[in-house]
């Protein structure tokens, strides 16, 4: 087991890693697409997808389906950069957008233009990335103490997440007669969603993974401590805000379409981690790839298992991640 672990952190271990994701990943999506009221065998898939020909199968595949799909993989690749970064930053395996508060700033402000300013809602996506990015600016002030202490900043993260959700919370309470149309947003669902939200946020999606992929070899400084770092020439404050703002941007992307979907950011990275280590020019794109795998394949069991009727992928993650969170707890010693 160590020799297999030893192979799998070297680079070509951990490129096959990447490569095997990759094909997981096309193998999920393509096993999503096959299945669902209308089955279709692999063939017929394929022609359907490369003769595009007129017809119900046609219109279920390619305009409900697929960019269900897609973007499901999006949210997944999005949430769990945006979690490996702030493992990264915080140099601590617990920490996810959905725990530290980031989300549910972008949850906020997303409830906010859904239930106040319906009229506004092509700016969610901006809203959202506002909402998060001032809570990652809220967190980072509230923990600054001649610089910004890792353990400070998942606590005061911590503190805010809970007021967030009370707020959000509150709103929902005092607009119950709206409130039926943001439930599916509250708990995390990819249910009625197609191209228009898939177009809404994959650029953003892209150009945050695309700017953690170029901040990869900071984060890899960042991560050895902030004396280290220093001594490094990093410009520790300067690089962490950046890095900050990346995982705001990617974790209101996802809020913004597929709502308050929990735990990817936390379990994606942890489990890639425990299998190529922490060296993020590899950690990231496998993050992003398995975080893929995980909506998607989760996203396909709430919509087949209660047939005509389906189970929002927010449950599905949220039965998953409280027993993996625990099981963190219990195998890992975190000092304050």
């Amino acid at each position: 087991m160590k020799e297999v672990k030893q192979q799998l952190r070297t680079t070509a271990g951990r490129l096959s890693v990447n490569v095997f994701l990759l094909l997981l990943l096309v193998a999920a999506i393509l096993a999503s697409l096959r299945y669902g009221a209308l089955k279709l065998s692999l063939s017929e898939l394929l022609q359907i997808l490369w003769d595009r020909p007129a017809g119900m199968a046609y219109q279920i595949i390619c305009n409900i389906r697929l960019p269900r799909i897609l973007l499901g993989a999006l949210v997944g690749a999005a949430l769990a950069t945006s979690g490996a970064i702030l493992q990264g930053v915080m140099r601590n395996p617990l920490a996810a957008p959905g725990i530290i508060g980031i989300s549910a700033g972008g949850g906020l402000a997303g409830i906010l233009v859904m239930l106040a300013l319906p009229q506004w809602s092509m700016l969610l996506v901006p809203a959202a990335f506002g909402g998060a990015l001032a809570t990652a600016v809220l967190i980072y002030l509230l923990a600054w103490k001649r610089g910004v202490n890792p353990v400070r900043l998942i606590l005061a993260g911590v503190a805010v997440s809970a007021m967030l959700g009370a707020l959000s919370s509150a709103i929902l309470l005092f607009h119950a007669e709206k409130a039926g149309g943001v439930l599916d947003f509250s708990i995390g669902s990819l249910a009625a969603r197609g191209w228009l939200q898939v177009n809404a946020v994959w650029l953003y999606i892209l150009g945050g993974i695309t700017a953690a992929a170029f901040l990869s070899d900071k984060l890899n400084i960042l991560a050895l401590g902030d004396e280290v770092a220093t001594g490094l020439g990093l410009k520790v404050e300067r690089t962490r805000f950046m890095l900050l703002a990346v995982a705001a941007l990617l974790a209101a992307a996802a809020v913004s379409v597929a709502g308050l979907l929990g735990f990817v950011g936390l379990i994606a990275p942890h489990i890639v981690r425990l299998a190529i280590g922490s060296d993020y020019r590899f950690l990231l794109p496998a993050s992003a790839l398995f975080g893929g795998v995980m909506v998607v394949a989760c996203d396909s069991v709430g919509r087949l298992a209660l047939p005509p009727g389906e189970l929002p992928v927010g449950i599905i993650m949220a039965l998953l991640g409280p027993p993996f969170f625990l099981w963190l707890l219990r195998s890992h010693s975190y000092e304050a």
